[in-house]
């Protein structure tokens, strides 16, 4: 089975996209679901951004599956113009809504709080109002227009079985040589 790589462009208006709890919920694309959220860090607050990606780096040595229940593909995180600004940017397996009030209930359960407390205008009572959690990211999220996927449409749980499979097969040819 050959896998082709493939792209798709996303509609800038999003009126005719089912509307989910929160939104409309935008479509899987090649590269499966994700989202790019902009805001203004709260004055003063770069560098205790940065010291939650070291506290978050950390946390995932001690627990390498600790964000499993979000089906991340991956984040990045960025820091610019001077510092004032972050920009979040993620590729997961959920839609939008379930991804963030699953991130809502991992952090709530772990007692753990989130980089996003460091951004302006972001609740405070986010850990039991999911709703305004949700509502914070939808209103900083800038939408991609295209989307591309050199493996189109897998999941992570697809791509790590692979990767599994593809080692134990690398493991059995060893053993027969």
């Amino acid at each position: 089975m050959e896998i082709k790589p493939q792209a798709v462009v996303l509609p800038k208006e999003t009126d005719h996209l089912e509307q989910g709890k929160y939104g409309p919920v935008f479509p899987r694309t090649p590269a499966c679901y994700g989202f790019t959220i902009v805001a203004r860090v709260k004055p003063g607050h770069a560098d205790a951004m940065r010291q939650y990606g070291y506290a978050l780096a950390e946390a995932l040595e001690k627990d390498p599956y600790l964000l499993a229940p979000l089906k991340l593909h991956y984040l990045r995180w960025v820091l610019f113009d001077d510092d004032t600004r972050f920009m979040y940017q993620g590729i997961f397996d959920t839609d939008f809504d379930k991804y963030t009030e699953d991130a809502v209930a991992l952090f709530s359960k772990a007692g753990v709080s989130t980089a996003f407390e460091h951004l302006e205008g972001f609740p405070e009572d986010w850990r039991t109002n999911p709703e305004a959690f949700v509502r914070f990211v939808r209103e900083h999220h800038c939408p991609s227009f295209i989307e591309y996927g050199e493996y189109p449409y897998y999941t992570a749980d697809e791509i790590k079985k692979a990767l599994r499979i593809k080692s134990a097969l690398s493991e059995m040819l060893d053993q027969m040589q």
